[in-house]
């Protein structure tokens, strides 16, 4: 690891005004022939997680792989059961503890494809084995809401990965991607705006309070 968790917790992380290019050399330099290195995206909802890690991979190529913390979603039958649906994407409706252990293994069997689940949402729901990690990738990169939380099993999250970059956005832009988001996959506009209002942005407020334990604050050029 980079840093210990004290560390995290002690310290306030560097911030990090940056282009692509700056960024991309920052993931080449992670990876190491032989060896298999984690690299986690984090922020708030809207950030631009997905984007900058999908834009990381096609640069590096064969050398880096996106495994989503979005592919462990708990199926909308569970959130159910468990009365948590209206509030989809909160810490507690994912499987933290599955995700640790996907990104525990993905560590020690670097030698073997492993597979990992993927969120499509246009179904809004998680599809197992749907992403191949191929044998021998030297970097993964991984992005999600809650990747420095410091509870629960999110703890055994943070303790897999090598590095976390918070990706930092201004309040105004992240929440009119958000809304747009939304509408996209088939909200009307008053449904998105309140879905943003009630859950999104309670989230963001609790992802806002990990910053400190990011090894850097990332804010994009």
């Amino acid at each position: 690891m980079t840093s210990s968790m004290a560390d995290h917790g002690a310290s306030h992380p560097p911030v990090l005004r940056a282009d692509l290019e700056t960024l991309v050399a920052r993931a080449r330099a992670l990876v190491t022939a032989g060896d298999r290195r984690i690299l986690g995206i984090t922020g708030a909802p809207g950030a631009g997680k997905s984007t900058l890690c999908e834009a990381l991979a096609t640069a590096l190529g064969a050398d880096a792989c996106v495994v989503p913390m979005d592919g462990f979603h708990l199926a909308n039958e569970e959130l159910a059961r468990l009365g948590r649906q209206d509030r989809k994407g909160a810490q507690d409706t994912f499987d933290a503890g599955g995700y640790a252990a996907l990104l525990r293994r993905l560590r020690a069997e670097k030698d073997d494809t492993v597979y990992a689940p993927f969120f499509n949402r246009a179904l809004e729901e998680s599809i197992g084995s749907a992403i191949p990690v191929p044998a021998g990738t030297p970097l993964i990169l991984t992005e999600g809401n809650y990747l420095l939380l410091d509870e629960g099993r999110w703890r055994d999250v943070r303790a897999a990965v090598d590095e976390v970059w918070y990706l930092d956005l201004p309040d105004d832009v992240r929440v009119d991607r958000l809304i747009r988001r939304h509408e996209t996959f088939g909200r009307a506009h008053d449904d998105a705006v309140a879905w943003v209002g009630a859950v999104d942005q309670r989230n963001a407020a609790l992802i806002e309070g990990t910053r400190n334990r990011a090894d850097v604050i990332v804010q994009l050029d």
